[in-house]
């Protein structure tokens, strides 16, 4: 059990390392140190069939940073609810909103128990701000946005700016994942934010049929979504340019903008496979 606070007093917790998790196996692409061999062994056959992996995800965090700091500073927003948030890697977001604003408040959401144990890394807020963790699944809209922790954080009155970042493709058609979107948004004030992304078969549909079969294989469901399906995600809300886009082009050149891996990166569509997007609701 936890006492909420991203700590387990009883030294309880079940890290099921002998099977791979989303966020365990993310954290592996990055270089991180929190994952496990089951993890990594998932990962390589991720790799083997997509090459471009660890590329798009750095590349997709490079994204949220932009994101993040272009609804900080040109947005004026101050909340962030920040679902599938994986272990954190520095700068994590409240580090790189906190930067733009130091009174600005962020709620972290994940379900693996590793990143639970690694909660305290997450909420190294800046004096004036505030961040908090919520164990639970995007699956469960409900349980995120009642959880103690948001609401002690969040003023759900006021607007919020809401990620899932290279998280959605892992709910496919039959969870619901369009209808999750669209709870979480009605539960958020007009001016509010929704910022995706999201794995796709349009570059490559071959590899990432076989990507998908490799999580399945795993235990875990994928789904790789066109760029049509994607901008499902979004009706009834205000795109912000440059609209849906490959994570790369997304505002490069964004103030503060962070370089993506090293030189050696092939950063182009196929090697990173996603689309992503930012939109605020009227």
């Amino acid at each position: 059990m936890t006492d909420g606070s991203g700590e387990d007093p009883d030294g309880l917790l079940d890290l099921r390392v002998d099977q791979p998790h989303t966020a365990r196996v993310y954290d592996y692409y990055l270089g991180g140190k929190s994952n496990y061999e089951a993890d990594r062994e998932a990962g390589d056959r991720v790799i083997a069939v997509w090459p471009g992996a660890p590329v798009a995800a750095r590349t997709n965090r490079a994204f949220m940073h932009r994101a993040g700091r272009v609804l900080a500073a040109e947005y004026g927003i101050d909340q962030f609810l920040d679902i599938g948030t994986g272990i954190p890697t520095e700068p994590n977001l409240h580090q790189v909103v906190q930067d733009e604003n130091p009174h600005a408040r962020v709620v972290y959401v994940d379900n693996d128990p590793i990143v639970l144990a690694h909660a305290r890394a997450l909420m190294d807020s800046s004096p004036e701000g505030r961040t908090a963790y919520v164990h639970a699944s995007v699956t469960r809209p409900y349980t995120v946005l009642r959880a103690p922790e948001l609401t002690r954080t969040l003023d759900l009155s006021r607007p919020v700016a809401l990620s899932a970042l290279a998280l959605l493709h892992f709910v496919p058609d039959e969870s619901g994942a369009h209808d999750v979107v669209a709870r979480l948004v009605g539960a958020l004030a007009p001016g509010s934010a929704l910022v995706l992304s999201h794995g796709t078969g349009d570059f490559d549909r071959e590899a990432m049929e076989k990507v998908a079969q490799v999580y399945k294989s795993s235990g875990t469901t994928a789904q790789a979504r066109s760029k049509e399906e994607f901008a499902r995600f979004f009706e009834g809300l205000d795109l912000v340019a440059p609209g849906i886009e490959v994570p790369h082009r997304w505002r490069p050149d964004a103030p503060g903008a962070a370089r993506i891996g090293t030189e050696q990166d092939a950063v182009d569509d196929a090697t990173v496979g996603l689309w992503a997007g930012v939109a605020i609701k009227p």
